[in-house]
Formats: structure tokens, C-alpha cells, sequence
């Protein structure tokens, strides 16, 4: 850009047709401008398309060849002569996903209050998703330090500005962040993950999921259970296990000692009534079409899990083993107990025999027994998840649809049912009002 050039802000806004940027870039040819950036955002059928110029002409001359020509295709434009040019591209530190149903706009001026608190710049914002939950996407900069807090009242008024002289990394910055945006979710009632942006939040290449109460929907012990009428008892020690007030093998060794002499044809039923959670096949499906590898690591039964698998084409397997003898279980398990500690050892066997990195792998659960696979993967999402786990998740899900996870990894709804319907498969089920 020579010297003498004016930088030029030209933005064209109105109903969106086709012929506009056609228009407008043939006006701009006519005055020897070059490009610096361009961005367009379509909402509801209305275009605001921005074009930053470097004009070696007289602008303000351009700026009129710029209304008439505008003017020929019912839209209207406004021109900035002397923008500020920023050199070199604004890359964005993180992503901050908002889903909820509804994203109310006292929910959303929460979150961008908390924000502003921070110091975090929102760079831009876009709708990502409006089924089965109402999905945003901020891609935002975390400052290194704190330098400026300024709160932001409800009214809009500043309110007190606070000041900070340290200096933080950005780790500590991202979990100020974190832990910010988590409370505010909370009391807004909706849900907020933060995840780093660039290349790092593309590159996952692996997911696994819990089976009970997260890829289906119950607990498959409870379905055995009522079978042999000790539901009540087996419930209430799952729930103690879930909350991490019992340790997991201990548990399980009380749950399955309560099947003793079962009919292992009980097993097949039980499969055959599995409930996937709204969402798991959506899931499943569109992790697949972008080349994901993806696995089931449970404290339930592989003689359950294994025909689901096989369903959902899974890769990988991890789970208990029944003891079954004469056709009847025994009250026991064969080989070592799949618990807390197990889950991470298989998730990291899966990472291996997959060729990924930890840090491209995503782990999904609901209980206490998830805590370490969700600690060791590269992003941990709790799925209506007890405060143990959400309370160490990168993530935490409220709720109850499963595909929600595809918003946190940056795939839109547009973008899962454009896939679904060149695949002829394309359907929305009515959700529960």
C-alpha cells in the first residue's frame, strides 16, 4: 500500500440477493482499489457485507460511484474514508459455545457482562445451531493479564473499574475464564464450553463415550436388576457409586452379587429394550463422517454393550464381563473391574491403537467413575453430569440431547443436516415442550 493511499471502510447492508458482491466489487474495480478484508453475515435473509479498501483515488468520488451502484440493486451503503487498517490477521484465542433452550437475552448479556469483566474482546459471533437447543459461537481473545476489569451494570453503565498490575499466563487466564463463565451459566440456565481456538480445537480425531446414562439412556444393572426384584436395593447403591460416595468395584461387586441365578436369556431382553439417548445416532453418524474414531468404555456389561456397538459401528470396546455358568449368572464378574481408574487406562489404550494423541481426544460421561478418563483426555465433557464431574469437566452438558456435543467441537446444525440429507436421513423429531 503506497503511502498516499486512503484506507476505506465500505459496508453494504439490505435483503439479501444474488448480484450484490457482484456490484459492488465491479464499482470498486473501476477506482484501482485493493482488497485488505472482507467479511459477509447473512441473518434472516438481511446482508451486512464490509469490504476494507486501500483507495489510491479521490474516496470521496468513490464513495458516490459506490451509493449509485448500490443504489441500482435496492441496497444501501455507508463508506468510512480513513478506517484503521489492522495489519496481519486477528486470530482468536478461544472459542465460548453458548447452548441453551432458549438462549434468553438476559442469558446471553450475562455471559458477555462476564466478558467484558475479564477484559476478553469478542471478535465475532455467530448462530451455530437451532435444534435440538439454540447454539452461539464466540470467538474471543483472552488477554495474557488481566490489566482492565470492567464490569458491566445492567443498566449498561460502567461500574467499578478494577486494575491489575500482575501479570498472568494464559492458563491461568483461560481458568479464570472458565470458572467465570461456568457460574454465570449456572444462575442463566444455560450451558457455556470454553476450548482453545486455532488448529488444537480442530484436530481431535477420537471420542469416547460412557454407555449408562450417557450414549443410552438408564442404567443397564437396573434394567437386570428389576428382573430379579431387587431394582430398589441396586438403585440406591448406583446413585451412592455415581456420586463418589462408594468406591465403584465395591460397588459393582454388591450390584451384580444381587443377580445371583438370574436366566442369562434375561441379558438379550435387556438389550433388545436399550433406549439411546435423543441425539447418540446423530452423533455417532456425523463423528464418523468426519473421520473420528470412536468408542464405548463402561462399568456395565460387555455381553449388553457389545451388540450396540456392533449397531452404532463402533471401534473400540471396554466394559465388564457377567459371569454366566449353566446358563445362569453367578453373581460375579470375570477379570478386572472396569472403574475410575480403567476408564483412563482404556481411553489412553484406544488414543494408542488409533495413532492419537491424548490432546485429540475427547471423553464424554456422567458419573464420578468418569472423573479420570475426562481428566486425561484433551477435552473432558460431563453429559448431565453429577457435581463431581462437572466440577472437573472441560464442559458440562445440561441438557439432554447428545448431538450437543457436535456444537462444542464447531459443527453446525446446518452442516450435520446438509450431510444427513445427501444421505436421504434428514429428520427433525418434535422435542418434549
Amino acid at each position: 500500500m503506497s503511502t498516499s493511499d486512503t484506507t476505506v471502510l465500505v459496508t453494504v447492508t439490505g435483503p439479501d440477493k444474488p448480484g450484490v458482491t457482484s456490484v459492488l466489487l465491479a464499482a470498486l474495480a473501476n477506482n484501482s482499489v485493493s482488497l485488505l478484508d472482507v467479511e459477509q453475515v447473512v441473518i434472516r435473509g438481511r446482508l451486512t457485507l464490509g469490504v476494507l479498501v486501500t483507495c489510491p483515488s479521490d474516496p470521496e468520488a468513490l464513495q458516490d460511484q459506490l451509493e449509485d451502484a448500490m443504489a441500482t440493486v435496492g441496497m444501501h451503503v455507508d463508506v468510512e474514508i480513513g478506517a484503521n487498517s489492522v495489519s496481519g490477521a486477528k486470530l482468536s484465542t478461544h472459542a465460548v459455545v453458548v447452548l441453551g433452550s432458549p438462549v434468553t437475552a438476559r442469558a446471553f448479556g450475562a455471559i458477555s457482562r462476564e466478558l467484558a469483566g475479564q477484559g476478553v474482546n469478542i471478535d465475532s459471533i455467530r448462530g451455530i445451531a437451532d435444534y435440538p437447543v439454540t447454539g452461539l459461537e464466540l470467538m474471543v481473545t483472552v488477554p495474557s493479564a488481566p490489566a482492565v476489569a470492567v464490569p458491566i451494570g445492567d443498566a449498561g453503565r460502567p461500574e467499578v473499574v478494577e486494575t491489575a498490575s500482575d501479570a498472568v499466563d494464559t492458563g491461568m487466564a483461560e481458568t479464570r475464564l472458565r470458572t467465570g463463565l461456568a457460574e454465570v451459566a449456572v444462575k442463566a440456565g444455560v450451558d457455556v464450553a470454553v476450548e482453545r481456538a486455532g488448529l488444537a480445537r480442530r484436530s481431535k480425531r477420537l471420542v469416547v463415550f460412557d454407555v449408562d446414562s450417557t450414549l443410552i439412556q438408564g442404567e443397564v444393572i437396573e434394567m437386570l436388576a428389576a428382573h430379579a426384584g431387587v431394582e430398589d436395593e441396586v438403585r440406591q447403591v448406583t446413585e451412592a457409586a455415581m456420586r463418589g460416595e462408594i468406591d465403584f468395584a465395591e460397588s459393582l461387586r454388591q450390584r451384580v452379587a444381587t443377580l445371583a441365578g438370574l436366566d442369562a436369556s434375561v441379558i438379550d431382553e435387556v438389550a433388545d429394550r436399550i433406549e439411546l439417548t435423543p441425539g447418540a445416532r446423530t452423533t455417532i453418524r456425523t463423528l464418523r463422517r468426519l473421520g473420528f474414531r470412536c468408542g464405548v468404555v463402561s462399568g456395565g456389561f460387555r455381553q449388553v454393550i457389545e451388540p450396540l456397538a456392533h449397531e452404532l459401528e463402533l471401534d473400540f470396546v471396554q466394559a465388564n464381563t457377567l459371569e454366566i455358568v449353566d446358563g445362569k449368572l453367578t453373581g460375579k464378574v470375570v477379570g478386572d473391574i472396569v472403574d475410575r481408574a480403567a476408564k483412563a487406562v482404556a481411553l489412553r489404550r484406544f488414543a494408542a491403537e488409533a495413532g492419537v494423541a491424548m490432546e485429540q481426544t475427547v471423553a464424554v460421561g456422567d458419573g464420578a467413575n468418569d472423573i479420570d478418563m475426562l481428566n486425561a483426555a484433551g477435552l473432558g465433557i460431563a453429559f448431565q453430569a453429577k457435581p463431581a464431574l462437572r466440577e472437573v469437566a472441560d464442559a458440562a452438558l445440561s441438557h439432554p440431547y447428545l448431538d450437543a456435543i457436535l456444537f462444542i467441537l464447531g459443527v453446525t446444525r446446518d452442516e450435520v443436516e446438509a450431510a444427513d440429507a445427501r444421505d436421504g436421513m434428514l429428520r427433525r423429531v418434535p422435542l418434549n415442550s
